[in-house]
């Protein structure tokens, strides 16, 4: 696994900035996967040490409900690359006080399917979850395959 949490010290929130202006850099944590048993319990995780260190260092503010939506936006995004790709995917977390990204990049060029909403069909939930859960939501080829990225404003 390579794991890379980067902080640049002199961007955190000091007492001498004005209320509400936070850092101008984001915290930022990424790690790859290979699909090994119990990857999706360490991408969760690594999304709970990420968002503790963001609401201590960059004294980001989420309610439980928020939390439990990004980490359940982590839990459908990792499990749809580990089910759906051949070969390792990459999990990357960044974010400020105003915001948080969760991105998945995988090896796989096939665009994820977004269904209506439909209770009555079994599986194909994960993106519809992952819609109705995060504020933007965008899904796009990459060299390496493709990139699909949840975005969460945050309470201020």
């Amino acid at each position: 696994m390579n794991e890379q949490v980067t902080a640049r010290p002199a961007d955190r929130p000091r007492p001498d900035r004005p209320a509400g202006q936070g850092p101008t850099e984001v915290l930022h944590s990424a790690e790859v996967f290979d699909g090994e048993p119990g990857c999706i319990a360490r991408a969760r995780a690594l999304a709970d040490r990420f968002l503790a260190r963001l609401a201590a260092e960059w004294l980001a503010v989420f309610g439980e409900r928020t939390r439990g939506d990004l980490m359940l936006a982590v839990s459908e995004l990792v499990t749809n690359a580990d089910r759906y790709t051949q070969g390792p995917y990459l999990l990357e977390l960044e974010g400020t006080a105003e915001r948080v990204s969760v991105t998945v990049y995988d090896s796989s060029t096939a665009l994820p399917l977004f269904f209506s909403p439909d209770p009555a069909r079994p599986g194909g939930h994960g993106m519809e979850i992952v819609v109705a859960l995060c504020d933007r939501l965008t899904a796009e080829r990459v060299p390496v395959g493709k990139r699909i990225r949840a975005e969460f404003e945050l309470s201020s």
